[in-house]
């Protein structure tokens, strides 16, 4: 059987990491029997992030990877679409792992008012003791991340507008078409819902998760995604569980 490697839950979503969401969708989209095994600690994995999907012998990590690992098999993630329409679907993919994912992760490990909330769940198996000086090393690390890539370089205002931008065009989209290729569920939704799920699930009530939750299109497009691959998420899509 092959078997995820995931990062733990967030409450009832699928897991902390929506690139973690997007493999599980894939493995259920291409009507695979597959488990979950959960990890805190994926320096030992080949790219030494997860998700990572064990094969028998075969470690595949990245998201991506799993994905053609998937299509050799025979899955076609794009039933129906022209060339041209692959070609859009893979620019969607694109915005959503390329620029909202940063807004997650600034959302999550760059804000004072998240972060003691994000360390002490992301962390919990590090003993208390050292748990401060070892995840702000980490959050370091992620902060100058953050700011080669730029998001960084924006005031709250600016990264609140760029986000807004992005999310009404997705709006705009899927309100017509049910999800973003048309009637059906294609590659590019796999991608977009769990980054919109991500955004509206960080545990503290930031201006990005209300901009999510206040959204009925978007919180209605991911819901539709979850239910339409997946049985296992139907009414998980931004439920989490009491703090």
């Amino acid at each position: 059987m092959l078997t995820l490697l995931t990062y733990p839950k967030n409450g009832v979503v699928f897991s902390l990491s929506p690139f973690c969401v997007k493999a599980a969708l894939l493995l259920d989209f291409a009507n695979e029997t597959w488990q979950r095994e959960d990890l805190n600690d994926p320096r030992k994995m080949p790219h030494g992030k997860l998700p990572v999907l064990r094969a028998g012998d075969q470690l595949i990590p990245d998201s991506q990877n799993i994905r053609r690992y998937l299509e050799q098999k025979g899955t076609d993630f794009d039933p129906g679409l022209s060339s041209q329409e692959k070609a859009q679907a893979q620019a969607y993919i694109r915005m959503a792992e390329d620029s909202l994912y940063f807004h997650i992760v600034e959302d999550r490990w760059n804000n004072d008012l998240v972060w003691p909330t994000i360390r002490d769940n992301y962390f919990e198996e590090i003993p208390a003791l050292i748990r401060r000086p070892v995840t702000n090393a980490i959050r370091k690390s992620v902060k100058q991340g953050l700011r080669f890539q730029g998001i960084d370089r924006f005031g709250s205002a600016e990264r609140m507008e760029r986000l807004d931008d992005q999310l009404r065009s997705i709006s705009e989209l899927v309100q017509e078409r049910g999800f973003l290729m048309g009637a059906r569920v294609s590659s590019a939704d796999l991608s977009v819902a769990p980054m919109i799920q991500a955004l509206g699930t960080t545990m503290v009530q930031t201006p990005s998760v209300l901009r999510v939750l206040t959204d009925s299109v978007l919180t209605g497009y991911v819901e539709r995604v979850l239910q339409e691959v997946s049985v296992s998420y139907r009414s998980a899509g931004f439920v989490r569980e009491a703090a």
